[in-house]
């Protein structure tokens, strides 16, 4: 359910976005919105969402700006592995991420990226954080267009992993990135 909830609230960000209604309707929007939020916030955890547990025994981040469902900033993307080990997530990105005019902000692709590389570099029980990203602008990314993000692991040296990957349309990449992940010695025992 929170999910859904998540979604109403990314519809309700674009619609904040793109709105030119009359001010009477604002402030009638605005009270609604006031009053869900107060609702909301009767019953809430004291920290982050963090990662839990699904009842699959798998671990979720449900509140990751990322990947995130319950996050109503996240896209959210949904990562798929691939057979060869790599990744890829199809999105398309709308107004709330709006950067140059009808193009992604250039920090909302490097979010992207740094992302979906470090999830090549996650290994079994070895979390991965990342200790550099490097960008390479190509052209603007479309918004409101379908993209592809995709990455994979280049090599390992000891707790460093070396990813690489790129976002693209249809016309083709946009924006390519290189990223060095470490290992910390405490998750290698």
């Amino acid at each position: 359910m929170n999910e859904q909830l998540a979604q109403s609230v990314r519809r309700l960000i674009d619609a904040t976005i793109r709105t030119e209604v009359d001010v009477a309707t604002l402030t009638a929007a605005q009270g609604k919105i006031d009053g869900a939020t107060e609702q909301l916030s009767a019953s809430l955890i004291p920290v982050s969402f963090g990662v839990r547990q699904t009842s699959d025994g798998q671990s979720t981040a449900l509140g990751n700006v990322v990947i995130g469902a319950r996050n109503p900033v996240a896209p959210p993307l949904v990562i798929h592995n691939d057979a060869d080990g790599a990744v890829h997530a199809d999105f398309v990105l709308g107004a709330a991420y709006e950067g140059p005019a009808a193009h992604v902000h250039g920090g909302v692709c490097a979010l992207i990226l740094d992302h979906v590389l470090g999830a090549t570099a996650h290994l079994p029980g070895k979390p991965a954080y990342t200790g550099t990203l490097t960008i390479r602008y190509l052209r603007g990314t479309p918004l409101g267009q379908p993209l592809r993000v995709q990455a994979h692991v280049d090599r390992i040296d000891g707790p460093k992993t070396f990813a690489v990957g790129h976002i693209a349309d249809a016309e083709g990449i946009t924006v390519e990135a290189e990223g060095v992940f470490i290992h910390p010695r405490k998750a290698q025992r």
